[in-house]
């Protein structure tokens, strides 16, 4: 873990972090004083399922996600994080091991926050506590309808259904002709993870989508030329 950092360079920042956004400047100025950053390479794991939970991590540059790793190696990618957005609080929140593994996307930076800071101001700040909750109940809510898709949605379904999300999430503003370029990096076989299929499906499904005219494969992006043609997908 890095050094602390000089507080006054954090604090525009933490602004910008929904989380925080309730914080008044002393509040920022003294949330910014106990954080540190700590940076990881594309691919290199934040922490591991199982491990004991003491920080909360956001993240300011780059991209995490969040898996359930299996013996056999494969991987379930419970969610995708990019700046602005925390994880870690749950294990924060209740003293239990870490529920999920973190691992770097690719080159990221995220800011630290120790286990008792981060309790300071949960109790102390009403603000941070009902920001806290809001991203819980969210979290509860998009879980629930991933589970939703699992269970009603075939593989086609799935994949339409999640590229939606992720041009909803992450996708960046649309283009002159409509098109909505997703967030990278974003490979097969993390699309395959995210729904609960082999990349072979996803390979051939993209193929598919393609030929239809609902979005366009780039060397290292998938770019979405008909939304709603794949809203229409999702629910055949």
């Amino acid at each position: 873990m890095r050094p602390m950092v000089d507080s006054g360079s954090m604090t525009d920042a933490l602004a910008g972090v929904p989380l925080f956004a309730g914080l008044d400047e002393e509040g920022l100025a003294g949330l910014a004083r106990g954080m540190r950053v700590r940076r990881f390479r594309r691919g290199e794991t934040v922490f591991h399922v199982g491990d004991p939970g003491d920080a909360l991590f956001i993240v300011m540059a780059g991209s995490i996600k969040i898996t359930l790793p299996a013996d056999t190696g494969e991987e379930a990618i419970l969610a995708t994080l990019r700046p602005g957005d925390f994880f870690g609080e749950l294990a924060l929140l209740d003293g239990a091991p870490r529920s999920a593994t973190a691992v770097a996307i690719e080159p990221t930076e995220t800011w630290v926050l120790a286990r008792e800071g981060f309790r300071e101001l949960i109790a102390s700040q009403p603000q941070m506590r009902e920001a806290l909750l809001a991203t819980l109940a969210a979290e509860v809510r998009r879980l629930t309808s991933h589970v939703e898709e699992l269970h009603f949605l075939d593989i086609t379904g799935r994949l339409a259904s999640r590229l939606v999300r992720l041009a909803a999430e992450s996708g960046s503003s649309r283009g002159a002709d409509g098109s909505i370029r997703l967030a990278g990096p974003l490979t097969q076989g993390d699309l395959a993870a995210m729904i609960g299929c082999t990349r072979q499906s996803v390979n051939k499904l993209l193929g598919l989508f393609s030929d239809d005219g609902l979005l366009r494969l780039e060397r290292d992006r998938i770019v979405v030329i008909d939304l709603d043609g794949l809203k229409r997908a999702a629910h055949r």
